[in-house]
């Protein structure tokens, strides 16, 4: 999953992010509402959490936008602001979900799932084939009953595949999908992890490399 923390307040932004990203997240940052809407313009993210009170173009402005492009991003709009009124106001912007501060963390990352599982085709809570399961909720996967020991990179990677129901999944979509801005277009990252994802999935091959294509299962 591929999401974006709209938050001028640094700290709490750098936070965010390396939690999220601990949980299996792709995750960029923006520090105000135009860096968001130009990231927003070359990578479709899954979700966006967006602080409303943004210096300089306000995260109003940056949900309007978001509803006006018709983008299949979902929005999950945070503020200091906690009345009732404040909520019905930012839900009828776009916003998917709103969430005030302070907030526990545990219930921003389930939000955050909940509405990504919203961003594409609906997908079963359980991703499953053959004896190879897959709890994104849980970041738990198990093959034959047999827990799997998966880094986070790893159960994006098997999750984006188990999600895509055969199609081929290219190292591009792969890298934009479960990596973030951090990572290096140039590197061999997605083919060492799929690799080893490989390894750890053991015997009957699950994977199927295409060539000059990409990787389905």
């Amino acid at each position: 999953m591929r999401v974006l923390v709209v938050e001028d307040d640094t700290e709490l932004a750098e936070t965010l992010a390396l939690g999220l990203r601990r949980e299996g997240m792709a995750t960029d940052l923006a520090g105000d509402g135009h860096d968001a809407l130009a990231r927003l313009e070359l990578v479709a993210y899954d979700v966006v959490v967006l602080d409303r009170d943004l210096p300089g173009l306000h995260g109003d402005e940056v949900a309007r936008s978001i509803v006006a492009d018709r983008r299949p991003t979902r929005v999950l709009m945070l503020t200091a602001a906690a009345s009732v009124g404040d909520r019905v106001e930012g839900l009828g912007l776009g916003a998917d979900d709103y969430l005030p501060k302070p907030f526990a963390f545990a219930e921003l990352v389930a939000r955050i799932r909940a509405l990504g599982r919203r961003a594409g085709s609906p997908l079963p809570p359980v991703l499953e084939h053959g004896d190879l399961r897959l709890d994104p909720a849980l970041r738990v996967a198990t093959r034959g009953g047999a827990r799997l020991p998966l880094t986070p990179k790893e159960l994006g990677v098997l999750e984006l595949l188990l999600a895509a129901q055969g199609r081929v999944v290219s190292a591009e979509e792969l890298l934009e999908r479960v990596w973030d801005e951090l990572a290096d277009p140039f590197t061999g990252t997605v083919k060492v992890t799929v690799s080893r994802l490989r390894a750890k999935l053991g015997e009957p091959p699950l994977i199927q490399t295409v060539a000059q294509a990409g990787y389905r299962i």
